[in-house]
């Protein structure tokens, strides 16, 4: 049995498919994996990587920037504001703003440099360009 699996943004679909498990970083919650079966959950998303894990084995990253994840009944949706598939991303571009926030986060503390950063990082994560 697989999850149907939904990553939506305001401007499209960005993944609709199926898959054996999804696994995701909520707010003051931690990481958590989705499996069938799941009990019902609304959680709303960190500035993090959620990851696809399809049948057959191949895995589906992205970079989600906020927004929120419901499941139920072996189906998993996450609305974003921002997210982008890992082919998406401009990996040089990434690592450029993570270099300027991180250099604006240095000079003030900053909340919207300390966004930027982990957006840039997360970025980064999600195309294989960054190691936690």
């Amino acid at each position: 049995m697989t999850l149907q699996v939904e990553l939506v943004s305001p401007e499209r679909i960005l993944y609709s498919g199926e898959a054996s498990m999804v696994l995701a970083r909520t707010v003051g919650g931690g990481d958590i994996a989705f499996q069938t079966g799941h009990a019902p959950f609304i959680g709303a998303l960190a500035t993090w990587t959620v990851t696809i894990f399809e049948e057959g084995g191949a895995k589906k990253l992205a970079a989600v920037h906020g927004g929120f994840v419901e499941v139920s009944h072996d189906k998993v949706k996450i609305l974003s504001d921002v997210a982008e598939l890992e082919d998406d991303i401009d990996v040089d571009r990434a690592r450029r703003a993570a270099e300027r926030a991180e250099l604006a986060a240095r000079e003030a503390v900053d909340s919207e440099a300390v966004g930027a950063l982990a957006r840039a990082h997360t970025r980064l994560r999600a195309t294989g360009g960054m190691v936690d």
